[in-house]
């Protein structure tokens, strides 16, 4: 029952959560990656149904390499968080934070402090430092119980000044996983065999290891600055990095007449989708397929788009004379991207 409702509801949760792009969330990604992880780990030995029905004896230890395995991922996850802040924007101009902080202002008790800029820099700072070394303070037994508190006090607050769900209440409840529970922390096991997984499980947890330490650097694959590009963004824990907002105008030309008209988003999209579409390059080109498809025959679709990021003026984001159906929908590099220049 165990691994039947785990299968049930990583398919389920993937599947919803990827229907629509325009609601991709790290957090959900990471809800996805744990539930899949959970399948194959025996983690019903002990107060499951799979016990009490006796549909497997209890077994009350668990293998070492099982608590590891959870606490790296989750160890990642904070890690590359932090790898992701060690950027121009975060570090030496304190944004997003400062335009985020400052529509806080209303919150209760706190809200007058965040329109100060030192706010914003001590805050990029402190979570830049908690997401880099909070997976080794929590590892280590001495610095683990202030590690806990901190990490506590870092998620309710940021749950508190930003809409990001249910996610700072999981990661409080995730990270108990480093604390030894039950039993002395150096207690052994009783002798006998532990239980293993068959060899294609193995394999295939190490090949989803692999992929959560390598993913999150594929931006290094393509050119131009991946805020900006968000080439190689998503599944890599760059987390509330970016403030941005676009305007999209499509244009779409009929080659045998000559006759073009503007079609605008908003006419087809929800506020979400439009919203995310105008600032997310394969989104547009995307949308611009879409357009083609709803045309019925071959046009040439066109788009000028302006985007303004982490509080810098509006400047275009692609090319607005390459046709958008006829370039490659790939992995590959978008050529059609215009770069944006660092600070």
């Amino acid at each position: 029952l165990y691994r039947l409702s785990m299968v049930s509801f990583f398919l389920l949760f993937t599947y919803i959560e990827l229907l629509d792009k325009a609601y991709y969330l790290n957090h959900y990604y990471l809800i996805s990656v744990l539930s899949f992880l959970l399948i194959f780990l025996p983690l019903n030995g002990a107060w499951s149904l799979d016990v009490r029905w006796g549909l497997r004896r209890a077994q009350p230890f668990v293998p070492a390499w099982l608590v590891w395995l959870v606490r790296m991922q989750l160890g990642l996850v904070y890690f590359y968080a932090g790898v992701a802040k060690l950027n121009t924007d975060w570090l030496l101009t304190a944004q997003p934070l400062t335009i985020w902080l400052r529509a806080r202002t209303a919150v209760p008790l706190i809200g007058p402090w965040l329109d100060y800029r030192w706010v914003a820099y001590l805050m990029s700072w402190a979570g830049l430092l908690f997401d880099l070394t909070v997976p080794f303070w929590l590892s280590w037994s001495r610095s683990r119980a202030p590690a806990y508190g901190t990490v506590v006090v870092f998620h309710l607050l940021t749950g508190l000044l930003f809409p990001i769900g249910l996610f700072p209440y999981i990661m409080i409840g995730l990270t108990l996983v480093f604390f030894p529970w039950t039993r002395g922390e150096n207690e052994e096991a009783p002798a006998g065999p532990a239980p293993t997984l068959p060899r294609p499980a193995t394999i295939l947890l190490g090949l989803v290891l692999a992929s959560q330490l390598l993913l999150p650097w594929r931006h290094l694959l393509y050119p131009g600055l991946v805020n900006w590009t968000e080439e190689g963004f998503r599944y890599a824990w760059r987390v509330m990095l970016v403030e941005k907002t676009g305007s999209a105008v499509f244009t779409q030309l009929e080659p045998a007449t000559g006759r073009s008209q503007l079609i605008l988003p908003g006419d087809y999209l929800t506020g979400i989708q439009e919203k995310q579409m105008s600032f997310q390059p394969d989104m547009i080109q995307q949308f611009a397929h879409f357009l083609e498809v709803e045309a019925g025959h071959d046009v040439v679709i066109t788009a000028e788009v302006f985007v303004s990021w982490n509080g810098r003026g509006s400047r275009p984001l692609i090319d607005p004379k390459v046709d958008l159906t006829a370039q490659p929908v790939s992995l590959a590099h978008r050529p059609w991207i215009l770069q944006a220049t660092p600070p």
